[in-house]
């Protein structure tokens, strides 16, 4: 499973000409454990489930929650990555802001320095005084007949007093946007938990208020629909040995009429394998959505610390993720691409060779190889 996203409009246009917006599938591995999950659910036991609703109905519901729900992660966990990084902005700033302040307490400390030996002489005790004490001093410093008075060194002192002032004037002021920046963030990230814990949970009370036969014909569903996902599965990884032996022949006949001998690899591969090892690494790990490891990860979480472990950084969202790198049709995918799902790019997985992927699915479930045909595909991206 994974995590969403931004207002529609907002999404880049299609990689592929796929994309019915389904549901997520619900595999029987899943179902056992999210039985588990139910027991916490906020739903009382032996609530009915809603009247008249065949399994086939429920099991649909079910999976629009499940998929509204890593729409709602990836909305938060691009909300995460804003306020993560406002966090930064506004400790960066903060300390910028001490470091201001007591330049200005020195400039203040000098200057009234001048102040007290001036009045001790008898000399401008009064303006030295209004200017260190005004809210403007340059409404001070603006008396031509006073600056006439101040030695080099007292306007040195001035100007630099000046400076300090304005320069911690500003930086209050920065810190104080970043501030409210932040907090709106916060607000935002906040909203965004609310919106998943709700989709999940209402989706555990309606599998929680199954009985066992209806459980039992779920599962029946479930895997009659991995049987055909892996039959599809099949069919386009002969379809992908087809046109990868093709380009091969074509690459032999220009090598030979060039008189070039030498072999060609994909420029990635190094670094694919060294995420696909990455994430066969993570196998069995719990998806948990807005986790980026190392104990669970949801699906773009996954994805980004595979790749991070091959030396690329990948941004955090699938909304990010499908903007980085080349472009690629699904009949040239390569291990270690990033096949994304839906209209909605609210799934992402990498892809393993031979029509399968190591996705994190959603929760109740762990990181797994899956076909990519169990859902449908919006569009590949080679990272590398």
């Amino acid at each position: 499973m994974a995590s969403h996203r931004k207002p529609r409009s907002r999404i880049p246009a299609p990689l592929t000409g796929h994309g019915r917006r389904t549901a997520v599938g619900f595999t029987t591995a899943a179902l056992a454990s999210v039985t588990l999950l139910s027991q916490t659910a906020n739903a009382a036991p032996g609530d009915p489930k809603p009247a008249g609703q065949s399994i086939e109905k429920v099991k649909e519901k079910v999976d629009t929650l499940y998929h509204q729900a890593e729409s709602a992660t990836q909305r938060y966990n691009a909300a995460k990555e804003r306020a993560d990084q406002q966090r930064a902005k506004v400790d960066k700033l903060l300390d910028s802001v001490a470091q201001r302040t007591e330049k200005l307490n020195e400039a203040r400390r000098t200057l009234g320095a001048y102040a007290a030996a001036q009045y001790r002489d008898g000399g401008m005790a009064r303006s030295a005084a209004t200017l260190l004490f005004s809210n403007d001093p340059q409404d001070v410093f603006d008396q031509s007949h006073l600056m006439d008075r101040l030695t080099g060194r007292q306007k040195q002192a001035v100007d630099d007093f000046q400076k300090q002032q304005a320069s911690a004037a500003k930086e209050r002021g920065r810190a104080s946007e970043s501030l409210a920046s932040l907090t709106a963030s916060q607000k935002q990230l906040k909203t965004q938990k609310k919106t998943v814990q709700d989709k999940l949970t209402e989706a555990r009370r309606l599998l929680a208020n199954l009985t066992a036969k209806e459980k039992a014909r779920l599962a029946a569903i479930e895997k009659k629909k991995a049987e055909e996902a892996r039959r599809k599965a099949a069919a386009l990884a002969e379809k992908q040995r087809q046109e990868a032996a093709r380009k091969k022949q074509q690459e032999q006949n220009k090598d030979s009429s060039s008189g070039s001998t030498a072999p060609s690899a994909p420029a990635n591969s190094s670094k694919a394998a060294q995420a696909i090892a990455f994430a066969k690494s993570q196998l069995g790990k719990p998806y948990v959505w807005g986790a980026t490891g190392p104990s669970s990860f949801d699906c773009s979480g996954l994805t980004q610390a595979a790749w991070k472990a091959a030396g690329i950084s990948l941004p955090r969202t699938t909304w990010d993720q499908v903007k980085v790198g080349t472009r690629v049709s699904t009949s040239e995918l390569q291990p270690g691409d990033l096949v994304f799902f839906y209209d909605d790019i609210s799934h992402v997985g990498l892809y393993i060779g031979d029509g399968m992927m190591i996705h994190a699915p959603k929760p109740g479930d762990v990181v797994k190889k899956a076909p990519i045909t169990e859902m449908p595909i919006y569009g590949s991206v080679r990272p590398a």
